[in-house]
């Protein structure tokens, strides 16, 4: 019997199953007495269930092809698509080339591309991009995840696995392109249909650090709140690269005095180090919004004397950054030539990390007590009528 897929009509079930028991560590061999039981009792669900945990397990590697192609081919027509596409990826990632892996999936593609399952279609074809990804056909991956997109968008709600190998393999390509700001958000889109927990340490601090890098380098990501109150960037504690969590609440912070401490750092991250004018032009316009954030909403009218003091730059220098700020939409409001003020009329909504949301708590209270100061004085002077 070949390993092309294709099933032989008196294919002998009990005997492969036998063979490939005998090739199985002595931990998994169970599995294949199970799996005979459950298939000549048709029990195609919980065979399916068997066959998943089966592949779950690390040594189960060298088995999963030809347990795939010879023996769940043979009643593949019985399998959930979602549980089929599943299995079939877990054996393509057994396979030694990229090559190979495309070519494995492309059976499994054709099976799945019917109007009925378009979802678990898109599933079959991301992975097989991760793939081809590898091999270098960046043309070829854009269009599957513009296709790809399409689909989802057709669809109310999709199984989070689908979602997650689609926002997954689009970071990837991203980042294949440096393209920061789009790997960062497809990143932490990916993250949120994945249990971090589950996560091989070393992946979680690659995701960690690659997120990092690329909130600092994205020219359009001027909040990192999200990720900064993300489990993922903890796994960068006690590391190499523990720093770039402390740079990171840094740029938040919009502290530029921490950020002048970190700078050394960037002589071991090369990237940095090229991109190090425009990051002092982020952390410029971080400290900016920031200096605007924590002023109330009746009190944004800004000398060009503190903004210069809040963000290190020369004075002659400030009118250039507001424009900056108004041109990326950080803020909206008006430049006073004349008397050097600038009037901030709006400034972009931030997720706020947790020293940030305590000195919203401090807002909110001043405010509180200003109301009450009000009442009390409306009460005084209003008589029996306001004491109500």
């Amino acid at each position: 019997m070949s390993q092309s897929g294709a099933m032989d009509v008196d294919f002998d079930v009990p005997r492969f199953l036998m063979e490939e028991r005998k090739k199985a560590p002595a931990s998994l061999q169970h599995y294949f007495s199970t799996f005979e039981d459950l298939y000549e009792r048709k029990l195609w669900h919980q065979l399916t269930q068997q066959i998943l945990d089966l592949f779950k397990q690390p040594e189960s590697g060298p088995l999963q092809v030809p347990i795939y192609q010879q023996f769940v081919a043979e009643w593949e027509s019985k399998i959930n698509r979602l549980a089929l596409v599943t299995i079939a990826l877990q054996a393509a990632r057994q396979l030694n080339d990229a090559q190979g892996s495309v070519d494995f999936l492309q059976h499994i593609i054709e099976k799945v591309n019917t109007s009925e399952s378009q979802d678990v279609y898109v599933l079959a074809v991301m992975e097989a991009a991760h793939f081809q990804l590898l091999l270098g056909q960046v043309e070829q991956v854009k269009k599957v995840i513009e296709s790809s997109e399409k689909i989802l968008d057709s669809f109310d709600s999709v199984e989070t696995d689908i979602y997650a190998a689609f926002y997954r393999v689009s970071a990837e390509y991203h980042k294949s392109q440096a393209d920061y700001a789009q790997y960062y958000r497809n990143a932490l889109l990916f993250l949120a249909c994945v249990d971090v927990d589950d996560m091989p340490q070393q992946e979680k601090e690659e995701r960690a650090y690659d997120l990092s890098m690329s909130a600092l380098l994205g020219d359009s990501i001027y909040n990192f709140g999200e990720l900064l109150m993300h489990p993922i960037l903890d796994s960068l504690t006690n590391t190499q690269h523990d720093w770039l969590r402390t740079l990171l609440f840094a740029f938040n912070a919009g502290d530029i005095g921490k950020y002048e401490a970190l700078v050394p750092h960037f002589s071991s991250q090369p990237l940095l180090q090229k991109n190090a004018e425009a990051l002092n032009r982020k952390i410029c316009l971080m400290s900016l919004i920031e200096a605007v954030f924590r002023r109330s909403a009746d009190n944004r009218v800004i000398p060009f004397s503190e903004i210069a003091s809040e963000t290190r730059l020369p004075l002659e220098e400030v009118e250039h950054l507001v424009m900056k700020a108004l041109w990326l939409n950080l803020i909206q409001g008006s430049i006073d030539q004349v008397d050097q003020l600038v009037v901030v009329t709006w400034v972009q909504p931030r997720v706020l990390d947790k020293t940030q949301i305590d000195g919203m708590r401090q807002k909110i209270e001043d405010w509180n007590n200003q109301v009450k100061k009000i009442g009390t004085f409306v009460g005084q002077q209003g008589g029996e009528v306001f004491a109500q």
